[in-house]
């Protein structure tokens, strides 16, 4: 199999004196945001926006296959993950943050704003603490990144520090570093505190990297969460060799070339990646071939393509390196445990394909079960220039279907709080 040149992506580097980005050379991020609402200045981007906030006003239910929930699918259980060591981090956000950040830094646990997290570079939900922001010290900028490193695995922290940087070079190629830089990102929390008894989570957002993570006791849900590249290396600078997302590429192309050509028909959905034969509204020119993004808490998305319980052994073990990326943010033990729980379930987890599948060929792929979606997908250019879906350009994401986003299905499952009171003079 082979790899695209390192260096690929510069053919398609932007004329950086069109109004485009002669405009963003001069804006920080707020003043980015008020231009697009004001302007709707990428018309196909502000109406998708405008179709968020509709979407937004609907109460949560959860992606379904067919609009009906399924249930008795999740429990609580310890995971074994650090909890003491994340609220520790946590407080200390708390702690150094300054009386203004801490007004807008956390959110009823149960707020709508769960849902508000976007992965586009316009700053579309202002809330929390924004890292880039010039009144975050670095001790404070620090202890958010801190919440991440001791929340993630090892390597799931590099991959998202990953995730950053590239934000950061992109940033740097099209000079506009006050839109998008390693720290153009906002920390969120939900609940009346971190605690190790009682549930709370924190979103942290922005350009190409999403997390959303709920908390109970040793147990955590992350989920929905988000990841792109463009483009998907670093070829140049203090980061160089930076990739983030070809082992997910890999993995996919790896499965699909393995299944013998009758199965191969039949996983794969469309032929071409904007396809004459999609129905409306299967590709759109932001999310493209993604189905599960950004405020789609309660879309219905029907299986397509074949059965992983109709393949080989080998196969069904590339299935599993395959979902192993995709878990690759959660600590060691909660990534088996729920490793575990989606293999309980291959005999209803479908694999489905858009494009070619030859080495050199873009294409989208889609793991989906009763409790995992994963989509994988190779865009156009947004900042660069490539018409076509190039693979230096990736968007991936991970859903838990029928309520089990933000830990929605776990909530109605933890005990209350304590209700018994009276008060006595002191």
């Amino acid at each position: 199999m082979t790899m695209p040149s390192d260096s690929s992506f510069r053919a398609h580097l932007p004329d950086l004196n069109t109004d485009r980005f002669t405009a963003m050379r001069e804006q920080d991020c707020y003043q980015y945001a008020v231009a697009f609402k004001e302007k709707k200045n990428p018309p196909w981007l502000h109406a998708l926006y405008e179709h968020w906030q509709g979407l937004l006003s609907e109460p949560f239910k959860g992606i379904t296959a067919n609009g009906r929930l399924q249930p008795d699918l999740f429990k609580l259980e310890d995971q074994g993950i650090p909890i003491e060591h994340i609220v520790q981090a946590a407080k200390l956000v708390t702690f150094l943050a300054n009386k203004r950040q801490r007004q807008t830094l956390s959110y009823h646990i149960d707020s709508p704003e769960w849902r508000t997290w976007s992965n586009p570079e316009f700053l579309i939900s202002d809330k929390g603490i924004r890292l880039d922001d010039s009144d975050v010290t670095l001790d404070l900028r620090e202890a958010i990144i801190n919440v991440l490193r001791v929340t993630l695995s090892p390597e799931g922290f590099e991959k998202a520090i990953g995730a950053t940087r590239i934000n950061g070079f992109l940033g740097d190629l099209v000079q506009a570093p006050g839109i998008m830089n390693e720290f153009s990102y906002n920390f969120v929390l939900f609940g009346s505190e971190p605690s190790t008894t009682r549930p709370w989570g924190f979103s942290f957002y922005g350009h190409h990297l999403c997390f959303n993570v709920f908390f109970y006791k040793q147990q955590m849900v992350l989920s929905p969460w988000f990841t792109g590249a463009e483009p998907n290396i670093i070829d140049s600078g203090p980061y160089k060799g930076t990739r983030i997302l070809h082992t997910e590429e890999a993995l996919g192309l790896q499965l699909m070339q393995s299944l013998p050509q009758d199965v191969q028909s039949r996983v794969q959905t469309y032929k071409h990646m904007k396809d004459a034969a999609m129905p409306y509204g299967r590709w759109n020119h932001d999310d493209q071939r993604h189905l599960c993004g950004a405020y789609r808490d309660n879309r219905i998305v029907p299986y397509e393509g074949v059965p992983v319980s109709e393949f080989t052994q080998d196969q069904r073990d590339l299935v599993d390196k395959v979902l192993h990326q995709y878990l690759l943010y959660l600590p060691e033990k909660a990534r088996f445990i729920r490793l575990a729980h989606i293999k309980s379930l291959y005999h209803e987890t479908y694999f489905s394909w858009i494009g070619g599948f030859a080495n050199e060929d873009a294409f989208y792929y889609r793991l989906q079960s009763p409790v995992v979606i994963i989509e994988f997908d190779h865009h156009s250019g947004v900042f660069l220039t490539n018409e076509e879906p190039a693979k230096f350009h990736i968007h991936t994401l991970l859903r838990t279907p029928n309520g089990g986003d933000y830990g929605m299905a776990l909530r109605p499952l933890i005990p209350g709080a304590e209700q018994n009171f009276q008060w006595k003079q002191r």
